[in-house]
């Protein structure tokens, strides 16, 4: 569990609700915990409104202030992260959830995102682009580790034994641009690759997200991909 003086590096909000992002992170690894700290204490419109260890610490933390952004590990000494997500998004419904473990197959993941999850990273590629992250979740994007979304990508693609065809190509009346959004969602970019590559802001790129999902009913990035192999917008890889 993390020690006091970890927890004391918790910086107080400023400013109001709407000019800050407010975390939630429940986890037990005291490095990471500690990384997180770090990387929010530096970003001016993140803050950390309050930090766990454990499971019970976080269900407890639901009785309060919602958080906009819940960071979550899924192996937490006295019970699944899993757990955490599930009341998370019933007691605070406009929040959303990023998974941040060492977890990476696909049972775990897709309990994750069934749960709620938004967001589902590996800690090896965090906590350097974390505050990214944080605001890409919060803006509407569903930020997923690279190796994580393969694997996603191979389970929906035509010939897998997951996957369903769907014979209902009804246009999803997205733009040119939103589908070479979806496109490169669907390879494992990054929003801000994703930008790069286009030569737009990334807050365009995240309107372009938005749209997306708002199209094609979807929340999820996984959920969007799916929706873009079943109409036909993007073609098996």
């Amino acid at each position: 569990m993390p020690s006091e003086s970890v927890s004391d590096k918790l910086r107080p909000m400023q400013g109001g609700a709407n000019q800050t992002i407010k975390v939630v992170l429940v986890e037990d690894d005291t490095s990471f915990h500690a990384s997180v700290l770090a990387a929010v204490a530096v970003a001016d419109d993140v803050v950390m409104q309050t930090a766990v260890a454990t499971l019970a610490e976080g269900l407890a933390l639901l009785e309060g202030a919602a958080a906009d952004v819940l960071i979550a590990d899924l192996g937490l000494p006295d019970g699944s992260g899993i757990e955490m997500i599930r009341a998370a998004k019933r007691v605070w419904p406009r929040c959303e959830v990023i998974v941040a473990t060492v977890f990476g197959d696909e049972d775990k993941v897709l309990s994750a995102i069934e749960a709620g999850a938004s967001g589902y990273l590996l800690k090896d590629a965090m906590p350097v682009s974390l505050v990214g992250e944080i605001r890409s979740v919060h803006a509407g994007g569903s930020p997923v580790s690279p190796m994580v979304a393969r694997q996603l990508l191979r389970r929906l693609q035509p010939g897998s034994p997951n996957h369903t065809a769907d014979s209902d190509s009804a246009d999803a009346e997205l733009s040119s641009r939103e589908v070479q959004v979806l496109e490169r969602m669907a390879l494992g970019y990054t929003m801000q690759e994703t930008a790069e590559f286009l030569g737009v802001a990334m807050s365009t790129v995240q309107t372009y997200v938005r749209r997306i999902y708002q199209k094609l009913g979807v929340r999820s990035k996984v959920g969007a991909i799916d929706a873009g192999y079943k109409r036909g917008l993007l073609q098996g890889r």
